[in-house]
């Protein structure tokens, strides 16, 4: 660690400048996305979810390797709004285990135990469709219960599969680790926790702060797990929900990103998906979404560049006067004022490392999502100290 220097006289968006003019040429017109793939309507979506749900509840093995696979197929009309239809996927890789045998169903009553009857005490998060509670199971194991609460049975039903269809195709170390669901009296995903908890437990905290090399690690770890999910998955995954409240913490504050309750695939031929229902966080919401609804990688690249001011700065997404961090930080960033932005409770940092943060930031929160780097690119901005 060094102590704090004067800032590099080099603004991030004199650096942008430059660093455009290697990204690969990307227009408006290839937003349009006209993939469809052409599947008939299920006639009985509901009696499936319902015959899905029962094989779970049984726990058969039998009939979960014979039961038809099933997925969310988005279909587009001339306006290219969003429809889910329920359908056999013509492109699904039969292969491909769509659930972990590792996984334990867990009974009600073990996640009423762990977290003494949901109380009010172990509620850590809630949302408009969960509440997260923390939890320790009966052999110690500390653990996150999402429990849905979102709408009528079948439509708990498709997030709670669709969630855990996400899951089972998610394998890296900085994406959180599934142990178990519960089906008993509703709909419930079972994550591995640590004592650290959530990166805005931490970052937001009135407790002692995070050092700048945690900082640091979290940033590239969050970074490396954005990449996996939407370049090196199985299947291309956009997050959609980015933010410090899903960034767990390991005991080593390696972070894990959670909750793919909003998470979307994306076909490999289609450039973007339009959604017409408003999902999401303030603060970390992208221009082209919060105007057209569109969704891509670079709807998480936006988030990610709000989280790394989180980072830097130590303040929140959206303050308690709701004011918009990326809206304060743009006039320091394009001032090259860092020794603003840097939060005031750290006492010494790295200075190159502050510096290639700020870059990444700056790149990451642009308005158009065209001048946004992808997640590769935006990893090398925030790792090659050769860049200063």
């Amino acid at each position: 660690m060094m102590e704090k220097q004067k800032e590099t006289v080099c603004s991030p968006d004199t650096v942008l400048e430059d660093y455009l003019r290697n990204l690969e040429s990307e227009t408006d017109s290839s937003k349009a996305s006209t993939s469809d793939l052409g599947a008939p309507k299920d006639p009985k979506p509901s009696s499936r979810w319902a015959e899905f749900l029962q094989l779970f509840k049984t726990k058969s093995k039998r009939h979960l390797s014979t039961f038809h696979p099933l997925k969310l197929s988005k279909r587009f009309s001339s306006s290219l709004r969003e429809e889910i239809i329920l359908v056999p996927d013509p492109m699904l890789d039969t292969s491909l285990n769509y659930f972990k045998p590792q996984w334990k169903n867990f009974a009600l009553s073990d996640l009423q135990t762990a977290t003494k009857s949901f109380s009010q005490e172990c509620l850590v998060g809630k949302g408009g469709y969960a509440e997260v509670y923390k939890g320790s199971l009966r052999d110690g194991q500390l653990v996150a219960i999402k429990r849905l609460t979102r709408g009528s049975m079948e439509e708990r039903t498709g997030d709670f599969l669709s969630e855990l269809g996400i899951m089972a195709h998610v394998n890296h170390p900085n994406t959180a680790k599934l142990i178990g669901y519960g089906v008993e009296g509703g709909f419930y995903l079972v994550l591995e926790l640590s004592p650290h908890g959530s990166l805005a437990s931490l970052l937001h905290s009135a407790k002692e702060k995070l050092k700048w090399n945690i900082r640091y690690k979290i940033a590239l770890g969050t970074a490396k797990g954005l990449l996996y999910l939407h370049e090196s998955c199985q299947r291309r995954i956009i997050h959609r929900d980015v933010k410090a409240a899903n960034i767990l913490l390991t005991q080593d504050f390696d972070p894990q990103i959670c909750d793919f309750g909003l998470a979307k695939w994306l076909p490999r031929q289609w450039t973007h998906l339009t959604v017409s229902k408003f999902e999401g966080t303030f603060g970390y919401l992208a221009p082209e979404f919060l105007m057209h609804g569109i969704v891509d990688e670079k709807t998480d690249v936006f988030a990610f560049g709000v989280l790394l001011l989180e980072l830097i700065t130590g303040r929140r997404a959206l303050d308690y006067s709701q004011q918009s961090l990326v809206l304060w930080a743009k006039p320091q960033l394009k001032k090259s004022r860092i020794r603003e932005l840097v939060d005031p409770s750290l006492a010494e940092y790295d200075p190159i490392e502050m510096n290639l943060m700020v870059l990444a930031a700056s790149l990451c929160v642009q308005e158009s999502a065209i001048r946004r780097p992808r997640m590769s690119q935006a990893c090398l901005a925030a790792s090659e100290r050769q860049l200063w």
